[in-house]
């Protein structure tokens, strides 16, 4: 993710400029304070019904599938990393 903080293509530095993380979580901490934790659940809910009704089970079935293949074929490399001695 792009910083703004370091510098323009220049080299002269952005003061005042925020990061989009930097300014999406001022916004979220903001809207929390404003109308509290459960209005994000709301929403999160409202969401999630909208597009479990916008696509099928099989879709979800299918997603959750490739989700399962990478985490596997990760967990595979990882395995075949040497092994670091965590003292």
């Amino acid at each position: 993710m792009a910083d703004r903080r370091g510098g323009d293509q220049n080299g002269t530095p952005n003061e005042g400029n925020m990061s989009v993380r930097e300014a999406g979580r001022k916004g979220g901490k903001t809207t929390r304070a404003r109308y509290g934790a459960e209005f994000f659940q709301e929403i999160g809910a409202k969401g999630g019904k909208a597009v479990s009704e916008r696509y099928s089970n099989e879709h979800f079935r299918e997603i959750g599938r490739k989700g399962g293949r990478r985490v596997a074929e990760l967990i595979a490399r990882a395995k075949e990393l040497p092994e670091h001695d965590e003292r």
